[in-house]
Formats: structure tokens, sequence, C-alpha cells
């Protein structure tokens, strides 16, 4: 055997060289790679979105309220009796009234014949022997349902007493029926500050309600007549706000005024009132244009219980239809408006401190009618539509106040 212990042969060495060689090709020394380049981030901005244009805000192209304006309503005495026999109770009076098509107008204001006290126990009798009225206040909901507003200054608002007078108005109030007007001249306020909606149309074409102040002036005339400073009271409104007179006075049953009731309600107009609506004569009188207004003597019974005759059946109901003459003012007078409502000195101060203008109105007119005959109130027929405007002059007066 070889020994494999001695010196390796030339053959041997050779090779191991030849390993050394081939493992030192095959693990080069590593390359560091070059930097790769700089380069500077750069935050791209967006566009600005494209400006949005500002909203105009839509402005009052025009601007009017249509009103009705009714005459008496009592729900004492035999109207209560009626309504107490039916199944409808304190809504039977109220039956036919949507014939009227309420949705076309902004307002119903009426006269209110009576007080409204609760705890008052008289029978028809009593009430009919005495002429003391009262009408429960459990009709007020109903009353509230249709009218707006409604006048105090006739000669049976007071027939509780001032106290009465104090709870009618207090109950008014209570079911959100505005009211004015005084039963005792002497005792004022004979005006107050009643807000009525207006329609607007706006640039955009729709249309918004506007409240608007006006002044109310109701003077009972029966026992007294209202004597010039009294009926001053309208001045001071109406140098403020659209101001409209509601006097109750003259002889009952008659068809026109007598020279006295002739003389106050031109006194009215005279006064400052935009037009003077009148009651108490339980039919209806004449009409007449008066320096370019409107007078109504006596727009007759509405709901009452009197049955005896067609005169006192029967009444007028007075379509009045009030345009703003200068819109640019009604959203500044909307805006204090309820600030105003009963309070003049209030509406007066606040109007001064914003330098506005009285808002003047232009007003147009038309005239419906109503039978109450077989104790309910129902629209007039045709016919009986024609014989109320012979008895008003209606045509007449409208002529002369250039709507004929």
């Amino acid at each position: 055997m070889d020994n494999m212990t001695g010196p390796r042969t030339p053959v041997f060495v050779a090779a191991v060289a030849a390993v050394l060689t081939l493992s030192a090709c095959a693990a080069p020394a590593a390359v560091t790679p070059p930097p790769a380049p700089t380069t500077t981030a750069t935050t791209s901005t967006p566009p600005p979105p494209p400006a949005t244009p500002t909203p105009v805000p839509a402005t009052v192209d025009a601007a009017s309220g249509r009103y009705l304006f009714f005459g008496d309503l009592f729900f004492g005495r035999y109207i209560n009796d009626w309504a107490m026999a039916s199944p409808l109770g304190y809504a039977y009076p109220f039956q036919h009234l949507g014939e009227y098509h309420p949705e076309n107008y902004d307002a119903w204001v009426a006269n209110f014949e009576c007080p409204a006290v609760a705890g008052v126990h008289m029978t028809s009798a009593e009430m009919e022997n005495t002429l003391t009225f009262n009408c429960d206040p459990a009709y007020l909901p109903e009353v509230a349902k249709w009218f707006t507003a409604v006048d105090l200054g006739n000669n049976h608002a007071d027939n509780q007493g001032a106290d009465g007078l104090a709870q009618t108005r207090a109950n008014l109030a209570a079911n959100g029926i505005q009211f004015f007007g005084s039963p005792d001249p002497a005792q004022p306020p004979n005006c107050d500050v009643v807000v009525l909606p207006v329609t607007a149309t706006l640039s955009d074409g729709t249309t918004k309600p506007y409240p608007v102040p006006f002044g109310f002036c109701g003077y009972d005339g029966i026992f007294k007549n209202p004597t010039p400073a009294q009926v001053a009271e309208i001045t001071t409104y109406a140098q403020v706000l659209p101001t409209i007179a509601w006097p109750h006075s003259g002889a009952e049953y008659k068809s026109g005024p007598d020279q006295i009731k002739q003389d106050l309600y031109r006194s009215m107009a005279d006064a400052g009132a935009d037009m003077v609506i009148g009651n108490h004569a339980h039919w209806v009188q004449t009409t007449e244009a008066y320096h370019g207004k409107l007078i109504v003597y006596s727009m007759g019974n509405f709901i009452f219980d009197q049955q005896t005759a067609p005169e006192q059946t029967r009444s007028a109901i007075i379509d009045v239809t009030a345009s703003v003459d200068d819109p640019a003012q009604l959203a500044a007078w909307s805006a204090i408006a309820p600030a105003c409502r009963h309070d003049f000195a209030t509406c007066s101060r606040l109007a001064s401190q914003q330098g506005l203008d009285k808002l003047t109105l232009s007003y147009t007119f038309d005239v419906h009618g109503s039978d109450d005959s077989a104790k309910l109130v129902k629209p007039a027929n045709a016919a009986q539509l024609a014989s109320l405007k012979e008895r008003l002059r209606w045509d007449a007066t409208m002529t002369a106040l250039g709507q004929g």
C-alpha cells in the first residue's frame, strides 16, 4: 500500500491549485451600485372649482290681500236654541260657510254682536225681553275656523258689564281671534292694530304670505255719538297704517242712513280711514263713494236669529282686494307686524326707528250676498244678490270709484 502521509505528487498539487482558481472566479467581490438619481418631490395643486354664483334673493314683484267683510254675528238667544237642538251643536250655524270659498281669501272680518262670557244662564225669552245678550264661549273655536278678527264696537258687546267685556276679549284672544273697537267711544281704544296676511308674488315666480299691520277702528254710536276728538283716533292710526273704520250707529230697520249717521261716517273718511264699513240697522243700507272712498252704511244680519221679515234675513258681504302700492317696503313692515298686533305704540315706534313710510294700498271691491232664512245662513241666489245690489246702489258707487 502506498504511504498516504508522504510527500504529494506534482499532479495532486496541480489539481488543488486548479480548484482554488475556480473558486476565486465564482465569488467575485461585491460591486456597489451607482446612486439613484436624486429627484425633487412635486405636489400638484388641483385647479380651484368654478366659482358658485351668489344666489340673488327673490324680491317681491307684487302683493295684495283679499278679504271678506261681514255684517252681524250672533250666537245667543234662538241661534243657540237651534244649535243645541241639532246634532252639530256649536258647529250648527257655520254649515254653509264653506260655500263662500275661504280658500280664495286671506282673511274674514265681521261684527261680533254679543259678549262671550262663561257661566251666564239666560233663557232666550230673557234675552228677548231685556235685549241683554250673551254668547256661549264654546262657539269661539268654531268662529276661529272662519274669522280672523271681529269688531266689538257695538251696543251689545258690553251687555255683561265691564268685566264681561274683559272676559270676552280674553276669550277671543285665547281662541286666536283678533278684535278691535269699543262699545263706549269714551273708553278707548276704539282703534287697534289687526294683522292680516297679504299674498306676495316673488321674482322667482313663487308666492308667499306676508303679515301686514292694519288699523281697525270700531265705534259704537247708539247711545252717544263719537265726538270729533274720539274720531281723531282714526287720524293717529292712519298716519302710520292703512286704516279701516267700522262704525255702528243710526236707526234700525231703515233702508238708508239719516243725516247724523251720514255725517259721522263721512267724518271718519275725512279723518283718514281708507273706507268705512257700517252696521247696526239689521237691514242692508246704501253705499256711496265719498272723496274717492267707499262707505257702506249697513251690511245687515249675517248670522242672526231675526226671522220675521226678508229684510232681516239677508246681508251684503264686501269683497275687498287691497294691493300694496310699494312692494319694496313689504318685507320690512312684515318683520315688525308680530310686534304690532294689539300694540300701536310699539308698532309706531318700530316703524319710526326703521324709517318706514306708511304702507299705502289701492282697493278694489266686489259684493256678495247672504240669506239666513230657514234658520241657516247660505249664499244669496242670483235674484237675491241683484236685489241687494239695487239696495246698495252698488253699480253707481263702483262707477263713482272708477271701478264700474
